[in-house]
């Protein structure tokens, strides 16, 4: 009586491991991908447009980072470059 390992000379584990190990290394790699994908930064090339000095500096102060006098100073610092 033939074994199944006989129909493929021997072969057919052997492939089977192989193509194992390839679809888990493609399925790392996808995953690898995705949360690389998700924790970059969106850069102008995403459709984020870039944002002029005084406009960080607005929201900044909207967010309350800054206080009014620290506002105040930066934009004339900006005011003052351009």
């Amino acid at each position: 009586m033939m074994s199944d390992w006989d129909s493929f000379g021997g072969w057919g584990m052997g492939f089977g491991i192989v193509f194992m190990l390839l679809f888990w290394g493609l399925v790392i790699l996808g995953i690898a991908a995705l949360i690389r994908w998700l924790l970059t930064p969106s850069s102008p090339g995403r459709g984020a447009r870039d944002k002029t000095p005084l406009e960080i500096l607005q929201e900044r102060y909207a967010r309350g980072e800054i206080d009014r006098e620290e506002y105040e100073q930066k934009k004339r610092d900006l005011e003052l470059r351009a």
